[in-house]
């Protein structure tokens, strides 16, 4: 299942990132014009030092520092500092350079003097350790705002999807059938109103759906259950005819069993129709409710030359509901029996599954992930007996009800084994 994260986490994370993109972009930009603009106000700073120094020297030439004679030009230090500068400073032109001695970077100022140059050495060494104290407390400070961000970031997307998350708590609460709609006044929000009403105007659609659709099937249970009570009623007033042959007591027997399954099956629906999934689930035999099952396919069986083969505990009981079950078996062996021409339906049960196996035909490939769809059908109806493929579908929803899992395996031209799983009763 796909996984899902909540709105207010999507609005938050959405927030935060922009935010922390637009900080880091600003403390990035502001970084580098610091240092753009420091490196402009020591050339700056410099240029004006070496021009009022050659000026000095112009007025006084006692001032002038002594001749490097490696370097060929006179040499001055800026301050107290004293650096022996390489001889390849020489090999420079005219100009402000920087250049890395000792694990530090210094300046160096080259200007003409008369017949020789004028080499200047400055030392901004404190000066840019103290600058980068200063961009390294901008990055921290950004690196909290960003911390900051992601707190605030939440809580105001709670702010914003508060009534949203509202919404949808009163929705999760609702019951379909409830007479009492959500109330769009609670929310101030236009959008929210709007899909309150909505959701509103579905419930109630929803709503008169359902009703007609248990009317629906009220009715036509109420309607079944009519002529079936006459036909039992007419099956227990026959059997009272002693002179009545034993196989027309057969016929009359099946024609009871006929119609006890007809109401079990009407039940069965109703409780589909209801959703009352744990009603009557009790102990039943296994081996009973496939007999029950087999019992209208008995002459199909006959005349196809299908053996029934039960290999299952007679002592074995499943918590199920019988009716349910029922109807689940007499699909399952329906289309066992259609699709087989003689051969062989065998039962087990294995470590909780019941295991429906029979010699027909099968199932291709292409047709076995479809075949719990309504209606779907993997043979043209001529072949498979004018059915409807719903059968199938009806199997799935009942298991779904119940939570039975079932799976189908087939191998064409071998035959198809359906394996229900079934809650064993503990011994």
């Amino acid at each position: 299942m796909r996984p899902y994260h909540s709105l207010r986490f999507k609005v938050a994370l959405v927030f935060s990132v922009l935010t922390i993109l637009l900080l880091v972009s600003q403390a990035l930009g502001v970084k580098t014009l610091a240092e753009v603009q420091e490196e402009k106000f020591i050339t700056a700073l410099i240029a004006d030092d070496m021009a009022s120094l050659i000026q000095s020297y112009r007025m006084d030439p006692t001032l002038v520092p002594p001749f490097d004679r490696q370097l060929g030009g006179h040499v001055s230090q800026e301050g107290r500092i004293h650096i022996t500068l390489p001889t390849s400073v020489k090999n420079l032109q005219n100009g402000i350079h920087e250049i890395r001695m000792g694990g530090q970077e210094i300046h160096v100022a080259i200007a003409s003097f008369d017949q020789a140059r004028v080499y200047r050495v400055y030392d901004f060494s404190a000066y840019e350790k103290h600058f980068k104290k200063m961009i390294n407390a901008l990055m921290a400070g950004t690196g909290l705002f960003a911390l900051l961000t992601i707190w605030l970031a939440f809580g105001l997307s709670g702010i914003l999807v508060r009534q949203v998350a509202g919404l949808a708590r009163q929705v999760k609460a609702a019951r379909l059938g409830a007479s009492t709609p959500l109330n769009p006044g609670k929310y101030d929000e236009a959008e929210v109103a709007d899909l309150v009403e909505a959701f509103n105007d579905y419930h109630d659609r929803m709503g008169q759906m359902i009703q007609g659709e248990k009317e629906f099937t009220s009715n036509v249970s109420h309607e079944f259950r009519t002529p079936l009570t006459a036909i039992k009623t007419s099956c227990e007033l026959l059997a009272q005819n002693a002179t009545m042959d034993a196989k027309s007591k057969a016929r009359l027997r099946q024609i009871d069993r006929a119609a006890d399954n007809m109401i079990e099956l009407i039940n069965a629906l109703l409780l589909l129709a209801r959703e009352e999934s744990s009603a009557n689930v009790g102990p039943i035999s296994l081996i009973g409710a496939i007999n029950d099952a087999l019992d209208p396919f008995a002459d199909i069986l006959a005349t196809r030359n299908i053996v029934v083969v039960i290999d299952i505990d007679s002592l074995l009981r499943v918590e199920v509901n019988r009716s349910a079950l029922a109807i689940v078996l007499s699909n399952l062996i329906d289309n066992a029996a259609r699709h087989s021409k003689h051969g062989r339906i065998r039962f087990s049960y294995v470590d909780g599954w019941l295991r429906i196996a029979d010699t027909g035909r099968g199932i291709p490939p292409h047709d076995l992930a479809h075949v719990f769809e309504r209606f779907y059908q993997a043979r043209p109806a001529q072949e498979s007996g004018h059915t409807f493929g719903i059968g199938l579908a009806i199997v799935k929803k009942i298991s779904d009800r119940y939570r039975w899992s079932i799976e189908i395996d087939s191998t064409p031209g071998k035959g198809t084994c359906v394996s229900l799983s079934l809650p064993q009763v503990p011994n």
